[in-house]
């Protein structure tokens, strides 16, 4: 099998997995914009996921020769009943990350891609590095990792004000909407970013169609095209239950990276004296095949029981489905190679270093800023906040890499 052994290549890896793991919530957030049931945008997602894990497996697995201590993926399988402890802990560790998963993806609907990724990867790193830093035998130096912890700490904080001024702006933008947009707007309440309001198009007396033209982003009119075309509504729901679904899955988010080393490490001495640990590659696939399983359970499920006011669906529509169903095989193979990478980068340097590749949302946020118009025509009060989050993020993932170390027995 292939290992990582130098720092440089750590770095390379967690640099290719930051690009990938940044960029396909992006691709998920688009379809749900566009209208696509998140359930049919999530089978599919998943489908490639464990995809990417195989592949893995079955190339960087089996490099090179195999033996009894250090055995390549395929043999490895067959220590099934020596070493199911640490494939219990790597399981656990794909458990938690699709429930984080699937979370986010309608978080994003409620307080936007950019901020849901910020606050995520801010208590991930928080919770799971310092869990990390332990695990690994604080091969991390600690001097520098925890002050870099200490900035993405900053960065919750700034994310929550962000989100705060910009559901301030857009609640304003729709008390003022332009009577040329010939839109209904009914005030509910007066809290969230776009809460208190329902709008819905009237007949265009002269078209019949209502109106064609596209708003510009970040208008009145642009939130309510949005959210007449969007999949999940979120006028007149609270902003609160967007904020609880993401600190959900940033604590979810939190746990995966800790089980994950604990899989392949067995700090916890859960293995029998001179079973052999599970090499990364082994692990990242019993892991994978835990994630894939829940998310099929639980998506086949909101099908049927659908969840936050989505419409009800079936097995066979989601088979019919086809709009858009390239763009969620593509977002599977980022994930499943992203995550994939930081593993392989985090079992080299430390994963507590490894989780510098939580500095996702600063690739997701170009994203959602390019393709979605977040933050357009927003207040300068918000500009400040975004930009004090973005330059801190940057801080902090600076210094985590900084705290790189070595593990010098890496199977």
């Amino acid at each position: 099998m292939y290992l990582v052994e130098s720092k440089g290549g750590a770095i390379l890896c967690m640099l290719l997995a930051l690009l990938f793991l940044g960029t396909w919530p992006a691709v998920l957030t688009l379809l749900e914009r566009r209208g696509r049931l998140p359930q049919h945008t999530y089978l599919d997602y998943s489908i490639t996921n464990l995809l990417a894990a195989i592949i893995i497996a079955f190339t960087f697995g089996e490099i090179g020769k195999s033996s009894y201590d250090s055995p390549n993926f395929i043999p490895q399988l067959s220590q099934l009943g020596e070493n199911w402890p640490s494939v219990l802990f790597a399981m656990a560790g794909g458990v938690v990350l699709s429930l984080g998963n699937l979370s986010t993806q309608y978080a994003w609907a409620f307080v936007g891609l950019s901020v849901t990724e910020v606050i995520t990867a801010s208590i991930t790193v928080v919770i799971g590095t310092t869990v990390n830093y332990f695990l690994d035998g604080r091969i991390n130096r600690a001097e520098i990792l925890f002050p870099g912890v200490g900035c993405f700490l900053i960065a919750v904080c700034l994310g929550s004000l962000v989100h705060s001024s910009n559901a301030a702006d857009n609640r304003a933008k729709l008390e003022s909407l332009s009577s040329n947009s010939k839109l209904v707007t009914e005030r509910r309440g007066n809290s969230g970013a776009e809460e208190g309001f329902s709008a819905k198009k009237t007949e265009d007396v002269e078209n019949g169609n209502g109106p064609t033209k596209r708003a510009e982003f970040g208008t009145a009119d642009f939130l309510v095209q949005l959210e007449n075309k969007r999949a999940i509504k979120v006028f007149g729901k609270g902003t609160l239950i967007g904020l609880a679904i993401t600190f959900f899955a940033g604590v979810c988010f939190s746990l995966f990276s800790p089980a994950f080393n604990l899989a392949t490490n067995d700090q916890w001495h859960a293995l029998e004296k001179g079973v052999p640990k599970l090499v990364v590659y082994t692990a990242f696939f019993w892991f994978s095949v835990s994630c894939f399983v829940l998310a099929i359970f639980l998506n086949v499920w909101f099908l049927y029981r659908p969840v936050l006011g989505l419409p009800r669906s079936s097995f066979k529509a989601y088979l019919n489905d086809w709009e858009g169903r390239g763009w969620a095989l593509l977002a599977g193979l980022l994930c499943g190679f992203g995550n994939g990478l930081q593993f392989m980068g985090g079992q080299a340097a430390g994963y507590a270093a490894a989780d510098a590749v939580q500095a996702l949302p600063l690739v997701s946020t170009f994203w959602g800023i390019l393709l979605f118009g977040e933050y357009r025509r927003s207040s300068r009060r918000t500009y400040v906040f975004l930009v004090g989050m973005l330059g801190m993020f940057i801080v902090a993932v600076a210094v985590l890499m900084a705290s790189s170390g070595h593990r010098k027995n890496t199977q």
